[in-house]
């Protein structure tokens, strides 16, 4: 729907209008590539009033409308009478407390990378070139009950020092400055989890590059105007 449209319609502002729109087409797109199914996951953004919009309790992410989305306070209270917010909304707010600069936070259940924490394989290893430029790698967090404030809890030290995490045999968390930058890193994620699990159904194991290849990797950042959090820089999950 026009932005002006759903501005008139609802008495949004534009930046809440926007965000709307642009949280269900991320949810359509999303579930387009299989990274949630049925009523999996959920998206958020924050507004510059420092307010959440979050997808609702129970809804199919790829068949959302844009005034079916929740509104709520850092505290979770919904703010404007609308609908109840996901009951994973802590990960969220963790996520933006933590790391205020970022506005956008996916949690999704891509297979691949979900089946790498069930099978046990490390997904930080340095394998993939762009991969170790751009993120580093992406650390596991230990299981928690989802639904509950051991899951928040959980992913808070990763959360502070990485963009993208894979929670163990449940989902993944990525965090963007935007929508589109939050969706960039979880469709990395995912691709890298397809590759690190079709060369370990292949080889029966996998060999990271040797420190000296990513050291050499880790100084080109500079050179390409990459700056982004990198969990191989900051030793994120590693130690």
């Amino acid at each position: 729907m026009n932005i002006e449209d759903l501005t008139r319609r609802h008495g949004w502002s534009d930046e809440e209008a926007r965000l709307r729109n642009s949280i269900c087409e991320i949810g359509k797109l999303c579930y387009s590539k299989s990274f949630i199914v049925g009523a999996d996951g959920n998206i958020s953004a924050r507004m510059s009033d420092g307010t959440v919009l979050i997808t609702p309790a129970g809804a199919m992410k790829g068949f959302l409308s844009p005034e079916h989305l929740a509104h709520v306070d850092m505290d979770g209270n919904v703010v404007d009478g609308g609908p109840r917010a996901s009951s994973e909304t802590g990960i969220h707010l963790v996520s933006y407390r933590e790391r205020p600069e970022m506005r956008a936070v996916l949690h999704c259940h891509p297979p691949h990378a979900v089946a790498m924490t069930v099978a046990g394989i490390d997904m930080q290893l340095p394998v993939i070139p762009e991969i170790i430029v751009t993120i580093g790698g992406i650390p596991t967090t230990p299981f928690a009950t989802p639904g509950t404030e051991e899951l928040p809890e959980s992913i808070r030290k990763v959360v502070r020092c990485s963009d993208t995490l894979v929670m163990q045999n449940h989902g993944s968390v990525t965090l963007g400055t935007n929508l589109l930058d939050a969706f960039k890193k979880l469709d990395m994620l995912e691709h890298t989890a397809r590759i690190l699990w079709l060369a370990h159904t292949a080889k029966g194991g996998l060999d990271p590059l040797p420190p000296d290849a990513v050291q050499k990797l880790l100084e080109t950042r500079a050179a390409l105007g990459v700056s982004t959090t990198n969990t191989l820089e900051n030793r994120c999950g590693l130690e």
